[in-house]
């Protein structure tokens, strides 16, 4: 997450993550899943501005914007702008803890695919938060903001945290992992996405969980080729069921020469490890040049 402040906005530039790892441990009695993941931010961001207000009115437009590398055709419908996008349900329950009738308008310009897996809204709530929290001057630490953006969503909390992380209970204990350093990924994201409700109502939860431990160990010592055998995500069995984008996909990165590939979060969006960043551009191009629909070559954040 990175925020600056121009001379007339406060400007967030909010990352979407991969999940390297996804263990679905139990269900819980609150309706959701235990979960061990580690997740990572990579360097595609939608863009945040936000402008205070003197008054008590919270306004949000949204505009989609093509990335690099993106030839159309996922998450250009309308985007809304209203209480049911994340942004403004973020900075309306911040401004409801702080107990002040702060106004803002607020630019968001969107990047990232929807219902992907790439973690998107909640990024954007988590800049919300972030540059609320500095435009209203309202002096929440950053264990406050976190437990707002608990309430928020599962994964809004690790955008917060600002670095990869193993995330536990629903999401929203983070842990993040230091020393991991530069990876190099492709994602695709085809042209329709998968409700994550729905993944996870089709998933069974493990009777012999994994763990992430070996798979941090590989990143931290840089083990490409060990680190693309360690990926693991308990929803994509389920999530094939739902979409043949799935399995599609898994086909295709097989022909590639990627040391390791796996879906991101509840999907649709895929992804494999490369050896570097000309290696990253190389098979993004190829697998564009076989059709696939929005193709990304990025790298973790730092």
């Amino acid at each position: 997450m990175r925020i600056h402040q121009s001379t007339t906005n406060i400007v967030v530039h909010a990352p979407a993550k991969l999940n390297l790892f996804f263990e679905v441990l139990a269900k819980r009695d609150d309706g959701y899943h235990e979960i061990e993941t580690l997740m990572c931010p990579i360097d595609l961001y939608d863009t945040l501005y936000f402008r205070k207000e003197p008054n008590e009115q919270l306004e949000l437009k949204c505009e989609r914007k093509l990335a690099a590398g993106e030839p159309g055709g996922r998450g250009l419908e309308a985007l809304p702008e209203g209480p049911e996008n994340l942004v403004i349900r973020a900075v309306e329950l911040l401004r409801q803890r702080a107990g002040r009738n702060c106004g803002a308008t607020i630019r968001l310009v969107k990047r990232i695919p929807t219902a992907a897996g790439l973690g998107g809204g909640s990024s954007d709530a988590a800049a919300a938060l972030m540059a609320a929290n500095r435009g209203w001057s309202l002096g929440f630490s950053a264990g406050e903001l976190a437990a707002v953006a608990a309430e928020l969503g599962s994964d809004v909390p690790f955008f917060l945290a600002g670095s990869p992380a193993i995330c536990r209970g629903r999401g929203e204990r983070v842990e993040p992992v230091a020393g991991i350093g530069a990876w190099h990924f492709v994602v695709v994201c085809p042209s329709v996405g998968l409700s994550t409700a729905a993944v996870y109502g089709v998933c069974r939860p493990a009777r012999k969980p994994k763990t992430v431990a070996p798979l941090v160990e590989a990143l931290s010592q840089g083990d490409t080729r060990q680190a693309g055998r360690l990926l693991f995500n308990r929803l994509q069995p389920a999530a094939e069921t739902l979409s043949p984008w799935i399995e599609r996909l898994q086909r295709e990165f097989a022909r590639e020469d990627c040391v390791g590939y796996g879906m991101s979060g509840s999907g649709t969006s895929y992804f494999g490890i490369c050896r570097h960043a000309t290696h990253a551009r190389r098979v993004a191009r190829r697998l564009q040049a076989n059709g696939a629909d929005s193709v990304f070559a990025v790298r973790n954040c730092h």
